[in-house]
């Protein structure tokens, strides 16, 4: 692998959250690789653009959502045999519109993840959310 081959690629990734904890999956379409593969939404950052801002373009050209905020959860790198990335996860709990397809993939509102195949990136960070929806009812719960 050549050395801007092995560079990655930075991602903005966002997880919409609703009040009960669900969460926004989307289904890669077909054309791309894993197409099929359930993910949580996002896209390249290009250059010059702050994560932050190419998360909110994304989910506009995407889902016709708009972000209101969104916090910074995690980072992770993965390298697949098409790229290698570093995916920026951010968690957004204010937002405005209904998630739309406007690139012909599906999507759907999971609690319990039940959809399949998930990407590979995408698996280990669903143990790590539960934990964050965990953590938000104990708030939710306190007198």
């Amino acid at each position: 692998m050549s050395e801007a081959a092995s560079r990655p690629i930075d991602v903005a990734v966002g997880i919409l959250m609703k009040p009960n904890g669900d969460v926004l999956l989307g289904q890669r379409p077909e054309g791309k690789p894993y197409a099929g593969y359930w993910e949580f939404p996002g896209g390249k950052v290009e250059a010059n653009e702050s994560i932050l801002d190419a998360l909110k373009r994304e989910f506009v050209e995407e889902l016709g959502v708009v972000i209101h905020d969104a916090e910074p959860w995690c980072g992770v790198e993965h390298v697949y045999p098409h790229a290698h990335v570093r995916l920026h996860f951010y968690i957004s709990r204010h937002w405005s519109g209904e998630p739309q397809s406007l690139e012909g993939q599906a999507f759907a509102w999971q609690g319990a993840v039940g959809v399949e195949p998930l990407l590979p990136a995408t698996i280990p960070l669903l143990t790590w959310l539960d934990r964050v929806r965990y953590a938000s009812n104990q708030e939710k719960d306190k007198p």
